[in-house]
């Protein structure tokens, strides 16, 4: 029997790639305006715009400013905003108080949104006490300043519930605390908020990217000591799962992972084996990394950003929090 070698090639996979439209339609994964929710920072005041030094382009809105944001990012057709309040230093205390007040900044941003735009946006609201605190923890400290976890479960869960009382549509437990997604859940059917999401940062990292953000919310001079007890080590991945387990079954709707492009391999793995929405937070030391980076000429800006955001949708996001929400959604709409 003679063997018979092709002249050409039979299979060729650069074929697919010669053409735009081909490129196009071929295409495994896209990411659209809807796939985003921007972080927003809220605030005292009128008519201010704070810019954050050590996230350029980014900057603290007072409520009024902030509905203009919320405005821009439905026009845009980004899905969803995030909302971090920067508590005034009087109102910051041990026991984080400020965050049951439903007069609080997070609060009144909400239900200005709410009045303004309805339900043509989302909102999330993220739940810990680290904006309220005067020592920077997320929850209530012990006699050791050791982070006691059913007693900040207490006041998460009141925490929550006001802020759904406000109108937020998901409510998004950053604490880490164990237990928090079931108790919150509990006290939201309770309340007849049965619609009320609850997206979990079930693996939350104890990670060196969060720098800016704690600049943004006003808590980074004040933290005393670190985080390590409680947010998750950056060389777990089967506890991610357990972690994820666990606020699946007490009730969360949708799960997040805290860093993104550094734990993308958490990511693909979530979704992998649970099948339910994950979520990635580009968090404020990945997206400042990229402006330092385009400013000294390591890459175009909006190239490096688009390629990031594409990332978390290849491993299996469902979508982004990201402070380029708003400049990748306009680049989308060309």
């Amino acid at each position: 029997m003679t063997e018979i070698t092709p002249a050409y090639p039979r299979t060729r996979l650069r074929r697919s790639r010669t053409t735009g439209w081909s490129r196009d339609m071929v295409r495994e994964h896209a990411l659209g305006s809807a796939d985003l929710i921007w972080p927003l920072f809220i605030v005292d005041g009128n008519g201010v715009e704070d810019p954050v030094a050590s996230l350029p382009g980014v900057s603290r809105w007072s409520v009024d400013a902030i509905v203009e944001r919320a405005r821009e990012a439905r026009d845009l057709g980004i899905s969803c905003v995030a909302l971090f309040p920067n508590t005034p230093p009087n109102l910051r205390s041990d026991d984080g108080v400020e965050a049951l007040n439903p007069d609080n900044l997070m609060c009144r941003a909400t239900r200005a949104i709410k009045d303004a735009l309805g339900d043509d946006i989302g909102i999330l609201t993220d739940v810990a006490l680290d904006p309220y605190t005067s020592h920077g923890q997320d929850g209530l400290l012990d006699d050791q300043g050791y982070v006691a976890n059913d007693r900040t479960l207490d006041v998460l869960t009141e925490q929550a519930l006001n802020q759904a009382n406000a109108g937020a549509d998901i409510i998004a437990p950053s604490d880490m605390m164990d237990g928090r997604v079931g108790a919150i859940r509990d006290v939201l059917e309770q309340a007849r908020h049965h619609n009320v999401q609850i997206m979990a940062y079930s693996a939350k990292y104890a990670s060196a990217f969060y720098g800016p953000f704690r600049d943004a919310v006003g808590s980074g001079g004040l933290l005393k000591g670190d985080k390590t007890t409680y947010q998750m080590d950056p060389a777990n991945s089967d506890e991610a799962m357990r972690e994820i387990a666990v606020d699946i079954a007490e009730g969360a709707d949708s799960v997040m992972v805290k860093p993104g492009l550094a734990y993308l391999d958490i990511i693909y793995r979530a979704k992998s084996e649970f099948n339910v929405p994950v979520f990635a937070y580009q968090v404020s030391g990945e997206y400042a990394l990229v402006k330092a980076g385009a400013a000294a000429g390591v890459g175009d800006h909006d190239a490096l950003m688009m390629e990031k955001l594409l990332a978390f949708k290849r491993a299996g996001c469902s979508g982004i929090l990201t402070y380029f929400a708003a400049d990748a959604a306009r680049l989308l709409q060309k």
